[in-house]
C-alpha cells in the first residue's frame, strides 16, 4: 500500500513538473470606434468599424520545453469584427497568423502564415503601427509597413538578440505546379534596440503578387487578379510581375519625446505580366519618407503627430502622382489594459496616376483601408477604445 502511495505521489509530481514546462496563453484585443471620412467615394460616411489602431483579435499561443535549451511554439491568430461578428482576412479562421516551430540559442524557425521582414523590422517606426492606426498608415499601405498583406506557406527564421541586434528573414513557396517562382516571396531584414536607439531594416520581394494566391490575393476569398488591390494609389499596377520593397527606419527617444524617421522605395516591375495593362514590361516606382513624433505627457497620456510623403515615378511621360498626408493623435489609457483615443489623417493628392483598368488619370486621395476619394482631399477621423485581454 505503501509503494502505490508512494508511485502516485511521484507521479503526481511528475505529471506537475511536464505541466510546469509548458504553457497555453489565450490573448486578444477588441478595437472599436466611430469614424468620419468626408469623401468615400464622393459621399461624406458615418459609421462604427473595428480594429483601426490595431486589429481585433483573440489567439492562442504556448511553448514547450523539450529540454537542453530547446523549445516548440505555436501561434494561432484570428481576427474579427466586433460590429458583425464576421471574421477578418478574408473570412479565414487563423488569418492574422498561424505557425508552428522550434527555438534554441541560436534562434527560432518557425513555418506557416506570418509576418514579412519588412513588417517585423522597420513596420514598428511608422506612426500608424504606434499611435495612428491603419488609417495613418503610408497610403494605401503601400510599402506594407503596416502589415496589409501576409505571407503564406512561410519558413521563418528570427535570430537570438544579441546586444539589442535582431536579424532574420523568410522564405514562402508559391505552391503552383509547374511554376517554381510563380507567387513565391521572400525578405530580409534586421534590427537593433538598445536604450534611447531603434534601427531597423527590411527587403520583400514577391512575385505575381496579384495572381491567385500571391501577396496581394492571399485571403479567403476567390478574388480575381485584377481586384486584389483596391487602393487608388497602386491598382493600376498590381499587374507587376515582381512587388518589391526596401525600407528602413530609425527613433531616438529623448526624455518623454521620440522623433522617428522612416524611407521606403517600391518598386512595381514588369507590369502587365499577370494581366492585360497598356504599361506591359515598364517599371513603376514610389518613394516613400515619414517623419513622426510622439510625447509621454503623462504616464496615461499620449500625443503624436507625423508627416508622410510619397512620390510616383513617370509612366509614358505622364506627371508623377504625389501624395502629402498628415496625422496627429492622443491616446488616454484608463489602465493597462484599456485605453481610449482619437485620430485625424488628412490625404492630399497631385499628379497623375494609372487606375485599375490601365488609363491615365489624375492622382486621387486614398486612405488606408477606406474607400478611395472622388478628388485629390480627404480627411478621416475616429473616437475609438481599445482593450487588451
Amino acid at each position: 500500500m505503501k509503494k502505490s502511495l508512494l508511485a502516485l505521489a511521484a507521479l503526481g509530481a511528475f505529471a506537475g513538473v511536464a505541466h510546469a514546462q509548458s504553457s497555453v496563453t489565450l490573448y486578444g484585443i477588441i478595437d472599436e470606434g466611430f469614424n468620419i471620412n468626408t469623401n468615400s467615394g464622393g459621399k461624406h460616411l458615418y459609421n462604427l468599424s473595428s480594429g483601426v489602431m490595431q486589429g481585433s483579435r483573440f489567439g492562442l499561443r504556448g511553448t514547450e520545453d523539450l529540454g537542453g535549451g530547446l523549445k516548440a511554439l505555436f501561434v494561432l491568430e484570428n481576427g474579427f469584427d466586433v460590429n458583425n461578428g464576421k471574421l477578418g482576412q478574408g473570412g479565414l479562421m487563423f488569418g492574422r497568423q498561424a505557425y508552428v516551430g522550434l527555438s534554441s540559442q541560436f534562434g527560432t524557425v518557425t513555418l506557416g502564415r506570418q509576418y514579412d521582414s519588412v513588417v517585423d523590422y522597420v513596420g514598428p517606426l511608422e506612426a500608424g503601427d504606434q499611435w495612428g492606426g491603419y488609417i495613418a498608415a503610408h497610403p494605401g499601405d503601400i510599402d506594407n509597413f503596416n502589415n496589409a498583406y501576409r505571407t503564406n506557406n512561410t519558413v521563418k527564421y528570427t535570430s537570438a538578440d544579441y546586444g539589442g541586434l535582431k536579424f532574420g528573414g523568410t522564405y514562402s513557396f508559391g505552391g503552383v505546379a509547374g511554376n517554381f517562382s510563380s507567387n513565391q516571396i521572400w525578405s530580409l531584414g534586421a534590427g537593433y534596440n538598445n536604450g534611447p536607439l531603434v534601427l531597423g531594416v527590411g527587403y520583400l520581394n514577391a512575385r505575381t503578387p496579384a495572381a491567385s494566391g500571391g501577396l496581394f490575393n492571399n485571403g479567403g476569398t476567390a478574388a480575381t487578379p485584377a481586384g486584389a488591390v483596391t487602393s487608388p494609389v497602386y491598382a493600376g499596377f498590381a499587374s507587376a510581375n515582381t512587388y518589391q520593397v526596401i525600407g528602413a527606419g530609425g527613433a531616438y527617444t529623448f526624455g518623454a519625446a521620440t522623433l522617428g524617421l522612416t524611407y521606403s522605395n517600391i518598386r512595381f516591375a514588369n507590369l502587365g505580366a499577370s494581366y492585360a495593362s497598356p504599361f506591359k514590361g515598364q517599371t513603376a516606382t514610389f518613394n516613400n519618407a515619414e517623419v513622426n513624433f510622439k510625447y509621454q505627457l503623462t504616464p496615461a497620456l499620449l500625443v503624436g503627430a507625423a508627416y508622410d510623403y510619397t512620390r510616383g515615378s513617370e509612366i509614358n511621360g505622364n506627371s508623377r502622382a504625389q501624395y502629402h498626408q498628415g496625422a496627429v493623435g492622443v491616446d488616454y489609457f484608463l489602465s493597462k489594459r484599456t485605453d481610449v483615443y482619437v485620430i485625424g489623417v488628412y490625404q492630399h493628392a497631385t499628379g497623375e496616376t494609372v487606375n485599375a483598368a490601365g488609363a491615365t488619370v489624375a492622382a486621387t486621395a486614398g486612405i488606408n483601408g477606406l474607400t478611395g476619394s472622388s478628388n485629390q482631399n480627404q480627411l478621416a477621423a475616429r473616437v475609438g477604445i481599445r482593450h487588451k485581454f
